[in-house]
């Protein structure tokens, strides 16, 4: 296919020259009734806010605006199919889930999965059959589940309709996607990757994978996340004959909005046309600047880069994105919560994620030179003021990988919809938990609905909150109470 083509950009540009008169939403207008500051600021926002059908296209469609874009997207990528989202790979791992399993049947999950994986759970009545994560107890942190562990559960649940992973993580691991597409195709049963961090892995052949390449049924994928999209902008691809595309979109529909913002569709496809094009070079690029970076890092006192030989290698991850540069501050005698609130406030540096013990700066091929410069500048400041950092710091107590694990015991949906009641947190141990409880970022819940708590993950989550982990979904944010069934 003629990857110069945009059909959802070359649509707007016409939309704008033909001086089309809506009386239809947004009420906007076209800026003309938006807030004079909001005017000010977002004008050009405003003005390709426009209908995707009836606007952008004929309220038939018949135009094909959207399916050519997204046709062209699986052409990029050598997909089957590919099919855009408006709401976030939230939505589109639903989607996914939801056409693999049904309500009451199975699916083999591994437990290291996003929050919105468990949402999907909860909504749909699906028993999960957990997949264990690998621990490390070096960086007190998981990997993705092994291929092992997949087939070991696939074989004590037969009945499972499929299977699904998370990779990259949001520390760069990768799984052994190959390896576990094997085990599902062995049993007939489609895997599902939820590979929100991966948008790049296609277009780069020093980088892992990608989760089609591996031979995935359904990958999902965001857009905005190592992508150039906006926020929200989502994909996710198909093949092979294990799932109906009839059936995936049908999902999708049952989940996603009726009014899905074009600005999104736009943004995915000159995405699209982008690394179609110029892929490889930018992505080039990128990995020349992230080799610097992380050599600069590793040249600050207290500072230490998490490389290949930290997370790939046996119970680790298969193999790993270099583009997520993630620091271990615990040198400095800080944690990574106390850095990332410092360096925000002090040098007005966002980094992406913060734990008990690290953060990460996400470098992709937007950035360059001039943004790495004060990102390295802020860092020797920080490892400049580590007295000041550890002062009065106190540290979660973080079990081992088999302490963080709890038992299921009830369906997700039973648990978080059935009949509950509040305890004080220092009662609760022995309890089902009837809601999810999140460190976030990254999103994967310490706690879900229909799992008993212990002693050790409610003193993992007390002591984190008290050192600055963010609970935002918990009942009670300040976590003197937790919700159990009853």
């Amino acid at each position: 296919m003629d990857q110069t083509r945009v059909p959802i950009l070359e649509a707007l540009r016409r939309y704008h020259e033909r001086g089309e008169l809506a009386f239809t939403p947004p009420g906007h207008k076209q800026a003309r009734g938006a807030d004079p500051e909001a005017r000010e600021l977002l004008s050009d926002v405003f003005r390709s806010d426009v209908l995707a059908s009836g606007g952008l296209d004929d309220r038939r469609m018949t135009g094909d605006v959207l399916v050519r874009a997204e046709e062209l997207m699986a052409d990029a990528v050598h997909a089957e199919h590919t099919f855009f989202t408006t709401c976030g790979s939230s939505l589109s791992v639903k989607a996914a889930m939801l056409a693999v399993a049904g309500p009451h049947e199975q699916l083999v999950v591994g437990r290291d999965a996003h929050k919105s994986v468990v949402s999907g759970l909860i909504l749909a009545g699906i028993e999960p059959v957990w997949a264990d994560p690998q621990w490390d107890e070096r960086q007190r942190f998981a990997h993705a589940p092994s291929p092992e562990a997949f087939a070991e559960a696939l074989d004590r649940h037969p009945e499972a309709r499929g299977a699904l992973v998370t990779s990259p993580t949001p520390y760069g691991g990768c799984a052994d996607l190959a390896a576990i597409a094997e085990v599902c195709q062995a049993r007939g049963v489609p895997l599902i990757v939820d590979e929100a961090w991966g948008a790049h892995l296609p277009f780069h052949p020093d980088l892992p994978s990608w989760a089609m390449d591996a031979g995935a049924d359904v990958c999902v994928t965001s857009i905005h996340k190592m992508g150039s999209g906006f926020e929200q902008g989502s994909v996710f691809h198909l093949q092979g004959p294990l799932i109906d595309p009839t059936t995936l979109k049908s999902r999708a529909d049952l989940l996603g909005t009726t009014s899905p913002s074009v600005l999104i569709f736009a943004g995915l496809d000159a995405w699209r046309r982008q690394m179609a094009l110029r892929g490889k070079d930018l992505l080039d690029d990128a990995l020349h600047l992230t080799e610097q970076v992380r050599a600069a890092v590793e040249e600050i006192p207290g500072l230490e880069v998490l490389g290949r030989d930290d997370l790939v290698g046996p119970g680790l991850s298969a193999d790993y994105d270099p583009l997520p540069v993630t620091i271990d501050v615990s040198g400095l005698g800080t944690s990574g919560y106390r850095a990332a609130d410092w360096l925000r406030a002090e040098h007005h540096i966002d980094m992406h994620l913060s734990d008990h013990r690290r953060i990460s700066a996400q470098l992709t091929f937007a950035d360059s030179p001039d943004t790495v410069r004060p990102l390295l500048q802020a860092l020797r400041d920080l490892a400049g003021h580590a007295d000041e950092l550890s002062a009065g710091l106190t540290h979660p107590e973080v079990p081992t990988g088999d302490g963080m694990r709890l038992e299921q015991v009830r369906l997700p949906r039973d648990a978080y919809f059935g009949p509950k009641e509040s305890v004080p947190l220092e009662q609760a141990a022995g309890r089902i938990c009837a809601e999810m409880i999140t460190p976030y970022p990254p999103g994967i819940p310490a706690v879900l609905p229909g799992e008993r708590l212990t002693e050790p993950v409610l003193r993992y989550l007390r002591t984190g909150l008290e050192s600055g982990m963010n609970l935002p979904d918990a009942d009670d944010p300040q976590l003197d109470t937790i919700s159990v069934s009853r």
